[in-house]
């Protein structure tokens, strides 16, 4: 068995691969970390850069806040919300900051939020927590998940008159799982309108199409430089207009009781942080259109065959079930269960002597990895990791 139309999806993710700068021994299969950068887009990131250092006073003086909105007025457009409910940061955990330290939570107060959710952000808002009494409280979601309607049941089970925030990732990082946030938001709100629903949205865009108005989420924090592909150090924060008086700046700079106001209060305090490089956010109108025209709808759909193509795959292989139902809970991402191994072992045996780069999880106290598949992904890196795994797995099992 193999991928559908598995030899057109060869070539042309083979071309593909000749845009980016990827290291061509390496089988790449962890975009979901970091991203990667397409070559045109990271030419102009360095001109941009170049620009700046050219004359750095008309640059950041005279011209960086045109430069900004117009950045800033094309990631709205892809995000389908407005410029002035939109500002760059540097990533989706700087971003979420904001909001977990803006909240005035009191003693008693709970941060409800799922078991699938990013180590970083869950000791943000643990962080935020101890600090006044509040506390956190984890809802598990049912395994392996079928119905949305059961994430929305566990959540909503979870809510107490001491819930101040709903917290959940549109797609989880350790189990790369598309949640229903938007069915979550309305159901929370159609039961405690006053509780602010906030969605750590690092891995959607480019994976899935956004429209954060239909959300209907508070806040919603996102990477660029993970699936969109832009260069690194460019991410955002979505605060609904009626939320952002609830919001204040990490750092206070110009922007604060600005004399120059702009679209917002919350651009302005936001978006001006004193001396910054602020070519990656100017380059993600480069990695919007790069995907543009690269028809990235058609590049995504392959990308997602190959990833339920590969599910089944290790399905069979293993013996163990996937963490959903269907296919349809991934994108381009995708977390399968192993037997009981050697994590280190196999990490070995993957990396240093395949060059296979991929992360290596455990979730629920079971072993699993994480699978990546962006659009220079071919057929072949997955038949040469399934191969890598055929030989590795058993070897890397504890003896006895």
């Amino acid at each position: 068995m193999s991928v559908p139309n598995r030899d057109e999806i060869e070539r042309r993710h083979r071309a593909l691969r000749g845009e980016f700068l990827l290291r061509p021994e390496v089988v790449f299969l962890n975009h979901g970390s970091f991203g990667a950068c397409p070559r045109p887009v990271f030419e102009r990131y360095q001109a941009w850069q170049l620009e700046l250092e050219r004359q750095p006073v008309e640059f950041m003086g005279r011209r960086s806040r045109e430069l900004m909105a117009e950045a800033r007025a094309a990631l709205a457009g892809y995000l389908g919300a407005d410029a002035d409910e939109v500002v760059y940061f540097p990533n989706v955990t700087v971003a979420l900051n904001v909001v977990a330290r803006s909240l005035r939570l009191e003693p008693g107060d709970e941060v409800l939020m799922t078991d699938h959710e990013y180590g970083a952000l869950e000791r943000t808002w643990q962080f935020v927590c101890e600090k006044v009494g509040a506390r956190t409280v984890v809802a598990p979601l049912p395994a392996p998940l079928d119905d949305p309607g059961a994430v929305v049941e566990a959540l909503l089970a979870g809510l107490t008159e001491r819930t101040r925030v709903v917290f959940l990732s549109h797609i989880t990082s350790p189990t790369a799982l598309v949640l229903p946030v938007g069915e979550v938001a309305a159901a929370v709100r159609a039961r405690r309108p006053e509780v602010l629903v906030v969605v750590d949205g690092a891995h959607a865009p480019g994976q899935v199409d956004l429209d954060l108005h239909g959300l209907g989420v508070d806040f919603y924090g996102g990477n660029c430089h993970k699936w969109l592909s832009s260069p690194k150090g460019a991410g955002f924060l979505y605060a609904r207009r009626d939320r952002q008086e609830l919001l204040e700046p990490l750092v206070i700079s110009w922007g604060w009781r600005s004399r120059q106001p702009g679209p917002s209060r919350y651009v302005d305090e936001h978006e001006f942080q004193g001396t910054r490089d602020l070519a990656a956010y100017l380059s993600v109108p480069d990695a919007i259109r790069f995907q543009r025209e690269h028809d990235w709808a058609a590049v995504r759909a392959e990308c997602h065959a190959m990833v339920a193509w590969f599910r089944q795959e290790m399905a069979r292989r293993t013996g163990l079930a996937p963490l959903a139902t269907s296919p349809d809970w991934h994108a381009q991402m995708i977390t399968v269960p192993l037997p009981p191994c050697d994590l280190d072992a196999l990490r070995h045996g993957l990396y240093d002597q395949r060059h296979i780069e991929l992360p290596l999880t455990r979730w629920r106290d079971r072993p699993g990895l994480r699978v990546s598949v962006q659009g220079y992904v071919t057929p072949s890196d997955l038949e040469a990791l399934l191969g890598a795994l055929d030989e590795l797995v058993l070897a890397a099992r504890p003896a006895g």
